[in-house]
Formats: C-alpha cells, sequence, structure tokens
C-alpha cells in the first residue's frame, strides 16, 4: 500500500478525517483543517471551489490519488476531497509526499 495512504488511513482511525466537500468546506471555515487534500480526477468547478476556500482561510492543499482510492480509503465509493485535521498527521503525510518525489 501506498505510504501516503495509510497516513491518511491511520488518521482516519485516529478520527482527525472529515470527507466530502461539504465537511471539508466546514472544516476549512472553522478552522479545524491543518491539509486538504484533492482527489487527481476532481472536477474543476469543485477544485476551484475548494482550492478558494483554502487560500481565503490559509489552509495547505495538495492533489493527490484518485477518488475511488480515497473512496475505498475511507470506506466509501468515492471521496474527491478529505481534510487532515491534525498537525502532525498533516507533517506525516506531507513528508511521505516529499520522499516521493525525491
Amino acid at each position: 500500500m501506498d505510504k501516503v495512504l495509510g497516513m491518511i488511513g491511520l488518521a482516519k482511525r485516529a478520527g482527525k478525517i472529515a470527507s466530502g466537500e461539504f465537511m471539508c468546506d466546514k472544516a476549512i471555515k472553522s478552522g479545524q483543517s491543518r491539509l486538504i487534500i484533492i482527489a487527481s480526477d476532481i472536477s474543476e468547478n469543485s477544485k476551484k471551489s475548494i482550492c478558494d476556500a483554502c487560500n481565503y482561510y490559509g489552509v495547505e492543499y495538495i492533489q493527490y490519488a484518485k477518488s475511488e482510492e480515497l473512496g475505498k480509503l475511507l470506506g466509501s465509493d468515492r471521496r474527491v476531497v478529505v481534510s487532515v485535521n491534525d498537525d502532525n498527521f498533516k507533517n506525516a503525510i506531507l513528508s511521505k509526499i516529499e520522499r516521493i518525489d525525491e
């Protein structure tokens, strides 16, 4: 399994994840969200809406995995947006992504 997806799974089991556009938008606006993960196959309108909210509220976001992969990981068919609501999980996920890029 992909180490980034594994870390997202750990965050889910710890209760530090919100998923779906509505819940992620709520997490961004309430200040709970530390990192937004956007599926690579999201529609342009949805992506723009989430990215605009992230930019306005100062939340970091990345584009990673397909919606089916995120959905399967979170127990759903598809998930296009996931909010990580913990700084430690955010840092762990970003460090694993940096290792992939190296």
